[in-house]
């Protein structure tokens, strides 16, 4: 299984004109955002499901009812789209607890959350849990059984904005109703929820900053993963060279699509070996990884002081707190968000800043990624 050098030229060009025109990580994911919008049904302005996203800015975050609906799979990913910058997946391997908030007043959503099962590895995670994290399938499935992951925090905006509703969000994820939710679905002992931010050095700060104790900033990702190819020239470039060279990946392969990049960006690399173009092709590869940032991750561990004898097996026994459990009640946690909404909200009023329009992803206007 090999390229010539005229077809290995073929995939490098178009690895070129697809790469080098990002300067930085949200040019790359503003694209492939709005290729994500070809694929969804036109709906007039106004009467689609934006209508259902709250839009109330006169109302004070301490006069807000609000109550965390778990939503089917097909409602949770059309509103999701509607707000996420990201291109979300709809098929999830492993658990996956989708959730909505909802502001009983108005019955108006104001965020979606995803939680899943965590990736198996993670430096700064495992540095927390006393170096390095061994998967022996001991510690492998303590983990699984005890872990979980955010993968989606969305506020709707200016919701976000104006009520720090990303704040709200994660807060939520480390409450107790969300860990017993959790242990009664998937017959868990949940202590450790994480998170990463969506952004490492493109951003100054989080959303996730300022939450203790409900979340605390462990460290940074590593970041030495090449962003992929999607749409047309991801399936352009996979059906020439399997045109040339035969199937790439077995069809029933897990991550398949990651596999068929890796490959691609391999038989390219063998076919030009030796030749001038090479080093070109080299750059652009490594401009593409300098795309990818190390992200900040974020732990809670809902108030026990000995999550970490849990996570790694040497326990099940959970330890309360006596200073933080209580703190991680879901009316607490509303409570303390309550507080700094207010504060956010009053300031912005004062200094007329609140914002007024819905944001969703159209197509036709231009949004901030990075907020």
């Amino acid at each position: 299984m090999n390229l010539n050098k005229e077809q290995a030229l073929h995939c490098a060009k178009a690895f070129s004109d697809y790469f080098d025109r990002f300067q930085r990580i949200d040019d790359y994911i503003r694209d492939q955002k709005l290729n994500s919008l070809a694929d969804r049904p036109f709906v007039l302005p106004g009467i689609g499901p934006e209508k259902d996203l709250f839009f109330d800015f006169t109302m004070h975050p301490n006069d807000m009812n609000l109550e965390i609906v778990e939503l089917p799979q097909d409602q949770w990913d059309i509103y999701l789209n509607m707000i996420s910058s990201h291109s979300n997946m709809t098929s999830i391997p492993g658990r996956c607890l989708r959730l909505a908030v909802l502001e009983k007043n108005t019955n108006k959503w104001v965020g979606f959350i995803r939680l899943g099962s965590p990736v198996i590895n993670m430096k700064p995670r495992n540095e927390m849990l006393g170096g390095v994290f061994t998967q022996t399938k001991e510690s492998a499935k303590s983990f699984n059984h005890t872990s979980v992951m955010g993968f989606v925090i969305v506020p709707s905006q200016p919701f976000g904005f104006n009520y720090l509703g990303g704040k709200l969000l994660a807060a939520i994820c480390c409450s107790h109703w969300v860990r017993e939710r959790l242990n009664k679905k998937y017959d868990m002992n949940t202590c450790l929820f994480e998170t990463t931010s969506l952004y490492g050095s493109s951003k100054s700060s989080s959303q996730y900053d300022g939450m203790k104790p409900y979340l605390r900033f462990k460290g940074l990702t590593d970041s030495d993963f090449l962003p992929m190819m999607h749409g047309k020239p991801y399936e352009d470039l996979k059906n020439f060279v399997e045109g040339a060279v035969g199937e790439i990946v077995p069809e029933d392969a897990s991550s398949r699509k990651l596999k068929i990049s890796n490959r691609i960006i391999a038989l390219t690399k063998a076919g030009l070996k030796g030749s001038p173009e090479y080093e070109s092709f080299m750059k652009t590869i490594s401009n593409a990884l300098g795309l990818t940032e190390r992200k900040r991750y974020y732990a809670s561990n809902y108030g026990f002081s000995n999550f970490t004898d849990v996570v790694m097996g040497r326990t099940d026994k959970l330890v309360k707190d006596k200073e933080n459990y209580d703190k991680f009640e879901l009316e607490n946690v509303i409570e303390w968000w309550k507080k700094k909404a207010a504060n956010r909200y009053e300031t912005l009023k004062n200094e007329g800043r609140i914002r007024q329009e819905i944001e969703v992803w159209t197509g036709d206007k231009e949004l901030d990624i990075i907020r």
